[in-house]
């Protein structure tokens, strides 16, 4: 039956074996909409092995935005596309310190400063480093950046600042890349990857589906990133957004972006999977189910041009399912006062 033999899989994940391509496949071919639920089960069942019902958010800000060189389909801050992002708008440090307290008060463990652009300046490397350093003597959330494409001398300036996690998605497989982004290379974006590791930073990696990729494509880019090993594996679901060339692309369908999540929970086992862009659209009512396909980790709060949903109503579900929602820490110099 297919429900054993999906049970079977969840079984050698948790005793330490990989899944291979082949058995990848099946789960692909196999994992209908009659056994999704079976499949669901079977990534709870990894998902509590190696990370317990521990659930963790981050939160963003869009510290630079518009007017970007690269030519992202999906994008609305590309400069190549006529959208409803006008214009260069970059935010105070003083507004960037601000919405860092404001997530950690959300309840985010996580906060990550996102800049446009193909990569910055040495001058905004220095910038946004010293912004790093005031968050982490202000708050107590992780510090997070996601300012493009990084030489390695920036990547080590970037870590004796402080940044903790540096975002950089490869967002789809190698092979339907080009189809999305011609301005920059696949390779690119790995080398920033391996910047970034070499230089000490925790590394998060994921993808943006819904561009066309095929399932094939889908399985390409989780073994590329079981071959980086991220800490951390964000999954958007894409927002058609008017202007962009995937304006008119056919929306996922919910269950399709559930199994989606299950497959990379089996590919990606012990990874912190966090759903983020798209979550509100693609799910509806059925958003609590991430959780339920195998995912540790969402975004709370808005995301970089489009608004996310109220920070109070995504804690409540985490309670509802009964989930352990993980809360910023004490900052240390709090702890020595108590």
């Amino acid at each position: 039956m297919i429900a054993d033999r999906i049970s079977s899989l969840a079984d050698q994940v948790i005793a330490g074996i990989p899944l291979d391509r082949e058995q990848a496949e099946w789960l692909v071919s196999h994992a209908d909409d009659a056994c999704l639920l079976d499949l669901f089960r079977g990534a709870t069942r990894v998902r509590e092995h190696f990370l317990g019902r521990r659930v963790r958010c981050c939160s963003i800000v869009a510290s630079k935005v518009g007017r970007c060189s690269e030519d992202c389909a999906f994008c609305s801050q590309s400069a190549h596309h006529q959208t409803h992002v006008a214009g260069l708008t970059v935010l105070t440090s003083q507004q960037v310190i601000e919405a860092a307290r404001e997530a950690s008060a959300n309840g985010a463990d996580s906060f990550g400063i996102v800049n446009s652009g193909l990569g910055p300046t040495d001058a905004e490397v220095e910038q946004w480093g010293a912004v790093v350093e005031q968050i982490r003597r202000q708050t107590p959330v992780r510090v997070c950046a996601s300012l493009g494409v990084l030489s390695e001398a920036q990547a080590r300036r970037l870590a004796e600042f402080g940044v903790q996690r540096y975002n950089h998605n490869l967002q789809t497989s190698r092979r339907h890349f080009p189809r999305i982004i011609s301005t920059h290379s696949y390779d690119d974006r790995l080398a920033t990857l391996r910047h970034v590791q070499s230089a000490g930073i925790s590394v998060c990696s994921g993808a943006l589906f819904g561009m066309g990729e095929s399932w094939a494509d889908r399985l390409d880019l989780a073994f590329e990133l079981r071959d980086l090993n991220p800490d951390v594996v964000p999954l958007n679901f894409l927002i058609a957004i008017e202007g962009t060339p995937l304006a008119e692309t056919e929306p996922l369908q919910t269950m399709e972006c559930l199994k989606i999540v299950s497959l990379y929970r089996f590919l990606l086992p012990g990874k912190e999977i966090r759903i983020a862009g798209g979550r509100e659209t693609h799910l509806r009512d059925l958003q609590s189910w991430i959780f339920l396909a195998g995912a540790d980790s969402f975004l709370i709060g808005n995301y970089l041009t489009t608004c996310g949903r109220a920070a109070d109503a995504d804690r409540q579900m985490v309670r509802d399912l009964g989930l352990e929602l993980v809360e910023p820490p004490v900052p240390r110099r709090v702890a020595q006062q108590a």
